[in-house]
């Protein structure tokens, strides 16, 4: 691995000099002659005297440098049947133009747009419009309930919000219009325009308020992009706080971008004209990453799939798209895979597709279990590379680097820590721990380029989520260990946030919708392993003295609360009346015990625990049938 370790100690060693040699691969308005700013630490600015423009280096360059007919965005819609190549050239033309009508709105440098919308072409050009015209665009998963929208929309306070009018989740369309007329009800701050792209499968009717994408679009003129400060805000992005309130991810536009173009060719092993396709939604980071930003700035092709790894129709549709696209690198979260194999355990529908072109298969997302590495290696015959990064890196903190050095895989383990990320393993007290023992996972300051500078308005709440639990580290929020060889661990969450089938959920937002019915005394909810999913949500309530009604009822109702509130993405299922929920003698709930109980682990009782009957009562309500992997 010694190239791997030449990368990795010039990153730590010169990281000034590491950074600007990768910042070669973008193209600039104002070349950057410093990399790191730490002036304001622990505010950390990446390439502060430099001026880029993002859609730009993603679109427009390719164009310019001859591969204008290079296919850079194929659409493929099992659930609509539908399919389409955007050229980078079509790619640009339609991204400029739609630039020129928000421009036509009044949204220049700095303003903030919403995009609430399916996975459909139009939201990637949507994202990369907002960064041709130096706009900061905010992508909210079309699956979020009105009330999570809302909390959004007063967040980011955007001029103009984009939209569909449905999306299709499966068999079902879902009606995104009623939804975002409710989120508007709800919030303080009103956009000035809802820009809606109508879809056949349920057009919507439009408000004073709103307008028609394609009207929209064909009266506009197209837009040039405009050069910004590269450390001015991409995009913001939402991810689940241990409180109700989201937190927003600022991406900063030169950082990300040199970290992005470095990491196709270090990470994944693509380049220009290879086809990548990632498995996920625009509106998380791994979309966000490498659904649109990061195969486009290195000039590759990349898939945005409208469907599921199973059920659109059937468990052949990812085999279908590498055969098809002739994919070199697929990257999913294990989920997918899981339900691939529940569907087709010995992977016979894999037989009918020309798969030559597979050379990595990469996951995260959640931990990958050894019994889905397993299948898959086997199955595919080509590297099945698990790796690890969050909303708020942007990119990966730990992986398989195959386009520097592949190192041998480890199962249980996401490999090594990539340049640029000095990881570490603490005990409480912030001392360095052992090899091979667990604790919380941190990574030394300053974060490198492409990570959060801050949140969104509150520099504040960055300082106490993130950095203030050990002086000089970024908290990851995960705990683990790292062996002898340097290998990283990753063993499961320290807050309350958990990850079902990738998707990084608040058991706290969910708390709060369980503690708003009236029937309600106090509430639990936490994260309980999960064959297919990871982890699934189960909620606990204790109600009101007095209450007379049945608790099945109730339980069905809370379910339902949920699934209004924060939307059925939360996957909450399971709500169970008990008597009473475990806690300390300062009246802390015992969540940690409650869940070691729920997954078979044989759990210690903290000694600081108010009555051990409590848990003797509740034992056999978290372990009972369907709940244990």
């Amino acid at each position: 691995m010694g190239m791997y370790e030449d990368a990795f100690r010039a990153s730590t060693e010169d990281p000034e000099n590491f950074w600007l040699t990768a910042a070669e691969g973008i193209d600039w308005d104002v070349t950057p002659q410093r990399a790191l700013d730490s002036e304001g630490a622990p505010f950390y600015r990446w390439f502060p005297d430099g001026r880029l423009n993002v859609c730009f280096n993603a679109v427009d360059r390719h164009v310019e440098a001859g591969r204008g007919e290079q296919p850079a965005l194929i659409y493929d819609s099992p659930v609509t049947d539908s399919r389409r190549t955007y050229t980078y050239a079509q790619l640009r033309d339609e991204v400029a133009t739609f630039a020129g009508a928000l421009a036509q709105l009044g949204v220049g440098h700095g303003d903030r747009v919403v995009i609430y919308m399916p996975m459909v072409a139009e939201a990637v050009i949507s994202m990369l419009a907002c960064a041709r015209i130096g706009a900061v665009h905010s992508v909210v998963f079309g699956g979020f309930a009105p009330r999570e929208l809302a909390l959004r929309i007063d967040d980011a306070a955007p001029k103009v919000v984009v939209s569909a009018s449905c999306g299709i989740e499966g068999n079902r369309v879902i009606a995104y219009k009623p939804l975002l007329d409710r989120a508007i009800e709800l919030t303080v701050h009103k956009p000035e325009k809802s820009v809606i792209l109508q879809r056949p499968q349920e057009p919507a009717e439009l408000g004073p308020g709103d307008l028609d994408w394609s009207g929209l679009v064909a009266a506009a003129s197209p837009a040039d992009c405009v050069p910004v400060a590269a450390t001015d805000p991409l995009y913001v992005l939402y991810t689940s706080g241990t409180t109700g309130k989201p937190k927003g991810v600022v991406r900063d536009c030169g950082g990300y971008a040199v970290a992005l173009h470095w990491s196709m060719d270090a990470v994944y092993d693509v380049g220009p004209g290879e086809t990548m396709f990632t498995g996920s939604d625009v509106g998380w980071v791994v979309g966000h990453s490498y659904i649109v930003y990061a195969p486009l700035l290195a000039g590759a092709t990349t898939i945005l799939y409208e469907g599921k790894p199973v059920g659109t129709p059937d468990a052949r549709q990812f085999w279908r798209v590498a055969d098809e696209y002739r994919v070199k690198t697929m990257f999913t979260a294990p989920t997918a895979f899981r339900a691939i194999r529940k569907e087709d355990p010995k992977g016979a529908l894999a037989a009918d597709y020309d798969l030559s072109h597979l050379r990595y298969l990469f996951l995260a997302g959640e931990r990958l279990d050894p019994e889905t590495y397993h299948w898959a290696s086997a199955l595919l015959g080509v590297p099945v590379i698990d790796h690890w990064w969050q909303t708020e890196t942007g990119w990966p903190i730990v992986a398989n680097p195959v386009g520097i050095e592949a190192a041998p895989l480890k199962p249980g383990s996401p490999t090594l820590p990539l340049p640029g990320w000095d990881v570490r393993v603490v005990d409480a007290s912030g001392r360095p721990a052992p090899p091979g023992v667990d604790g919380a996972i941190v990574v030394k300051l300053p974060l490198p380029p492409g990570a959060l500078p801050t949140l969104w308005n509150d520099d504040n709440r960055y300082i106490s989520s993130y950095l203030s639990a050990y002086d000089g580290y970024y908290l990851t929020g995960d705990s683990g260990h790292i062996d002898d060889d340097g290998y990283v661990f990753v063993m499961g969450r320290t807050d309350d946030v958990i990850n079902v089938a990738g998707h990084r959920l608040s058991t706290g937002s969910m708390e709060e919708a369980l503690a708003a019915h009236p029937d309600v005394a106090e509430c639990a909810v936490i994260g309980v392993a999960d064959a297919l999913k990871g982890q699934v949500p189960r909620g606990f309530v204790v109600l009101k003295a007095g209450t007379g009604r049945d608790p099945r009822k109730v339980e069905a109702e809370l379910v339902q609360l949920v699934r209004e509130r924060i939307g059925a993405v939360a996957s909450l299922k399971d709500v169970a009346v008990v008597a009473a929920l475990p806690k300390t003698r300062s009246g802390k709930i015992l969540r940690r015990t409650m869940r070691g109980i729920a997954d078979g682990r044989d759990e210690p009782i903290p000694s600081t625990v108010d009555d051990p009957g409590v848990i003797d009562v509740l034992r056999p309500v978290l372990r009972r049938s369907g709940n244990t992997p």
